[in-house]
């Protein structure tokens, strides 16, 4: 029997197909000093962003055939290692992207309107009439240029909301030359905009968006640091819903002080569970826990998604 350990979980939907096809799933959480020592007995291994598949789980992973990433990024596994050993290594790229895409939004939606610090400064007894006078200089989304870096599915899904907003796009990956996106009304088939968007220089991007975006991988240097902020529009808002350490945090905190950064929206830190107080208790910043897949729409797809992909793997007989 196949033997499954779904170390951070699995969406009852995903797990109930790999039960259906007779594997066996464990979601019994085993501790990440410990995994080296149990990894042995299970043929596959499907983590979220907690567990850490280092060269000594690989290695301890006898049995090891598959390892599953419940999500987008891998910057948690060592891909390249466990490939080497002949395991296959899977991701969900298709399954999360609107969930983390709508994040994104709600983030710029929250800047622009200063929601994050009313809500707590109302919450916390400020005086109402002070505060309806103090954010009458929120503004409209209408009209504004977001920059997308990283213009895979996520970033594709940014533009079609935005531009559904009534906003421009401009976008910058090295590896998509342009993209055709789809602007498609729910319930409306025979209602649909398809718009080509070429992607541009980072520099242009930067330098000419009223909001930027970040959807691409981490795991090494920061892609946005003080020389990048300072090529940025006077008040430029960042959005990062891609990994901790791509914005350079002492940086945007300098930044957001001087108000070259006008806000920032942020869902991911350079160090977490545990992120700086003072970005978290930062006025001008917006925050949430880790959360861009955490919806129950994309849980499910996640699971199902990975699901699907075991399936075909062991029932090709492999």
């Amino acid at each position: 029997m196949i033997k499954i350990l779904a170390n951070d979980g699995i969406h009852p939907d995903g797990k109930l197909l790999l039960e259906e096809a007779n594997y066996l799933v464990n979601e019994d959480k085993i501790p990440q000093e410990e995994l080296v020592s149990k990894i042995g007995e299970y043929d596959v291994l499907i983590v979220r962003s907690a567990t850490k598949v280092t060269r000594e789980v690989i290695d301890a992973g006898k049995n090891l055939k598959v390892i599953g990433r419940g999500g987008v990024g891998l910057d948690n596994i060592d891909v390249e290692y466990a490939e080497s050993k002949g395991i296959e290594v899977y991701n969900t790229p298709r399954a999360s992207s609107r969930a983390v895409a709508e994040l994104a939004l709600a983030h710029l939606f929250s800047l622009s309107r200063m929601l994050q610090r009313s809500n707590r400064e109302l919450a916390a007894g400020a005086d109402f009439k002070k505060l309806k006078k103090a954010y009458e200089t929120g503004f409209q989304l209408r009209g504004k240029t977001i920059g997308i870096i990283g213009f895979g599915r996520i970033g594709q899904e940014v533009a079609k909301m935005a531009l559904g907003l009534g906003m421009s796009v401009r976008a910058h990956d090295p590896f998509v030359q342009e993209a055709e996106v789809g602007i498609q009304l729910h319930n409306y088939e025979d209602l649909k905009l398809n718009v080509r968007i070429q992607t541009e220089s980072f520099d242009k991007v930067i330098r000419e968006s009223d909001f930027i975006t970040l959807h691409l991988p981490g795991g090494g240097q920061p892609i946005v640091t003080a020389a990048e902020m300072a090529k940025m529009k006077d008040g430029v808002f960042l959005i990062n819903t891609a990994r901790g350490g791509v914005i350079d945090e002492a940086s945007l905190l300098e930044a957001l002080e001087t108000g070259k950064v006008g806000g920032a929206g942020l869902d991911v830190f350079e160090n977490e569970p545990t992120p700086r107080e003072s970005l978290l208790k930062h006025p001008k910043v917006s925050c949430t826990p880790h959360i861009g897949a955490s919806t129950m729409e994309a849980q499910s797809y996640i699971g199902m998604e990975l699901a699907d992909k075991i399936i075909v793997f062991f029932g090709d007989d492999k």
